[in-house]
């Protein structure tokens, strides 16, 4: 496979993507915490699109992936910062988000700010507010103390044996990205796929985001034995159908 493609940032740093050109409204992906765009997901959103003749975009967050910095010196406000960027830079005309886990949270986010340009948006087992709701209740008095003076705390994780290591300054920044606080002022379409098995992040937070978004066209899928990945080929295929139904055939 060829190299990604590379998106320069104002600041120095880089962002690197894959890019295929198509019909409107294009598809951008995005990918959940430590995640890439070499998953399972956006490959297979990279083969539908092909099929179907869309415009598609997958990119790495920054420190992630094949993007330049340091995980650990990311920010929910900084990734969200790389997906507006990706949105205007990279893509023409009318585009639906697919946000996965933490990306979900990103893509509402993105969204607020690029209204216009929205054209619906998918959640895959979406995680907004995570870092409050989610991440911060898992921290133990000892933990809360280590990350307050040392700046950072390390958890253990399913996905790395070596654990995740979250810095203070991801939880304070999420702190100021919140989205369901009050109602969310987003009118386009919104579809929401969660497994009802998922350990990390709660189904009923798809419920909870239902319940706060101001559009009328929300719909929930709770599907009864899927995990937190939904990457199963039943699940890639309910995916494939959320976006032929937002599409058009």
């Amino acid at each position: 496979m060829n190299p990604p493609e590379i998106l320069p940032r104002h600041d120095g740093a880089t962002i690197a993507y894959r890019r295929v050109r198509g019909a409107a409204p294009g598809i951008v992906f995005l990918a959940g915490l430590r995640s890439d765009m070499t998953g399972t997901k956006a490959g297979y959103l990279d083969a539908y699109s092909r099929r179907r003749g869309q415009a598609y975009v997958r990119f790495d967050y920054f420190g992630h992936g094949a993007s330049s910095g340091d995980f650990a010196d990311g920010t929910v406000g900084r990734w969200a910062e790389d997906a507006i960027a990706v949105i205007d830079e990279l893509t023409d005309g009318p585009q639906i988000l697919i946000g996965s886990s933490i990306g979900g949270w990103i893509m509402l986010l993105a969204a607020r700010t690029r209204r216009q340009r929205i054209h619906a948006l998918v959640g895959i087992a979406a995680a907004p507010d995570a870092t409050e709701d989610l991440l911060w209740p898992r921290f133990d008095a000892a933990q809360r103390e280590e990350l307050a003076t040392t700046g950072s705390v390390t958890l253990p994780s399913e996905y790395d044996p070596a654990g995740y290591t979250y810095r203070r300054s991801l939880i304070e920044d999420g702190k100021r990205h919140l989205v369901l606080r009050a109602p969310l002022a987003l009118d386009c379409p919104v579809r929401l796929l969660h497994g009802m098995r998922d350990a990390s992040v709660p189904w009923q937070t798809s419920l909870r985001l239902a319940g706060q978004l101001t559009s009328r066209n929300v719909a929930v899928t709770l599907v009864k034995d899927a995990d937190h990945r939904l990457s199963t080929e039943p699940d890639l295929a309910r995916l494939a159908a959320t976006l032929d139904e937002l599409i058009g055939r």
